[in-house]
């Protein structure tokens, strides 16, 4: 690990750093009457992962760009986060990534450039496990450390994923646990074991090159990747997206072992609060649920976390069979399903 702690640097953390819900949506409000640009398929008229250009040859380009400050002390480890996260919403669409250009802001006159240089090295090796070139990129002298990427990838028309065409009766699986924004924020304040801190790094940089595959069934009706919102903020959009609701399994959901513990020492960050503010109107709890874990679970920012899958019943097998050949075994009991909307747009249950 480097001398330097690189979180010290930041105000915020991963995901964790995005701008809240409610002040997005105000920040993307136009008056102007947009132009129809046809061979746009999803744009940001939409709250999905990624831009999509149709080819007219049977494929699209995705588009894409995920950027943020440290969520971890390394500088190698911080690149290869930012460039899963990034990558990650190529996935989510379910495409294949080709490309990648990267962005750098850095404090010049805080951090020697020979840490900038370790950032890239990180972004750049997780590009290549992805199968990627890291092809250039730009950057800016900046208050705070900050990377990402800019990803392009391929995916045919028919294989394309988006996070608001959810069917009623669809089942939801994820495929990574939850947890990783009040381990991010134990790091950050000096209290998280090494070996938690190993799970935590796993994790982040783990790929959800699963998303590629899950892409070719067709009874996948939506997708999308958590990230910053928590998984309330994300199924919030699918749901409201698709014009449903959504009941959720809690005691069903993957939550990393650490976190429980963590709680118990008050650590949640500063993003779940402006998380749970901007949806917990809309959500409802049944009998049982311990609502003040729930509170600090749900919403709870996630940096390169899973993908979010609503799948027809009838593909739950199938669902299934490419979850486990890719290794992620513990992850195929689906965690809820998608309703008509109640009196609550996602209600959760135990």
């Amino acid at each position: 690990m480097s001398e330097i702690k690189l979180t010290q640097f930041s105000h915020g953390a991963g995901c964790g750093c995005k701008i809240a819900p409610a002040v997005l949506n105000k920040i993307l409000t136009s008056s102007s009457i947009q132009p129809n640009y046809p061979h746009l398929l999803v744009g940001n008229s939409s709250k999905d992962d990624a831009a999509i250009y149709d080819l007219l040859d049977g494929n699209a380009l995705i588009s894409t760009t995920d950027f943020f400050v440290p969520i971890v002390d390394d500088p190698y480890q911080f690149g290869r986060i930012a460039a899963a996260n990034a990558i990650s919403d190529v996935y989510a669409m379910g495409g294949k990534p080709i490309m990648a250009l990267a962005i750098l802001g850095w404090p010049i006159e805080k951090l020697s450039p020979d840490i900038a240089q370790q950032v890239i090295e990180g972004g750049r090796s997780m590009c290549t496990e992805a199968g990627i070139p890291l092809a250039g990129g730009h950057s800016v002298d900046t208050a705070e450390p900050i990377f990402g990427l800019s990803v392009n990838g391929l995916v045919a028309t028919n294989h394309l994923k988006q996070n608001n065409t959810a069917k009623e009766g669809d089942v939801l699986f994820l495929t990574k646990p939850l947890g990783v924004g009040i381990l991010s924020t134990a790091q950050k304040r000096g209290v998280l074991d090494n070996n938690d801190l190993t799970t935590l790094i796993e994790q982040l940089t783990k790929l959800n090159n699963v998303g590629e595959a899950l892409g070719a069934i067709k009874g996948v009706h939506a997708m999308t990747d958590v990230t910053g919102f928590g998984l309330i903020g994300h199924l919030m959009e699918m749901a409201e997206g698709s014009g449903l609701g959504a009941i959720l399994n809690y005691t069903q959901l993957p939550i990393l072992t650490a976190t429980k513990q963590l709680l118990t020492q008050r650590i949640v960050p500063d993003a779940t609060y402006r998380n749970w503010n901007a949806y917990s109107s809309e959500v409802g709890f049944g009998k049982g649920i311990d609502v003040m874990q729930a509170f600090s679970i749900l919403p709870d920012p996630q940096t390169n976390g899973g993908l979010l899958i609503a799948a027809d019943p009838s593909s739950i097998k199938e669902v299934q069979t490419i979850l486990n050949n890719f290794g992620l075994n513990d992850f195929t009991t689906p965690i809820g399903s998608m309703t008509i909307k109640g009196e609550k747009r996602i209600q959760v249950e135990v």
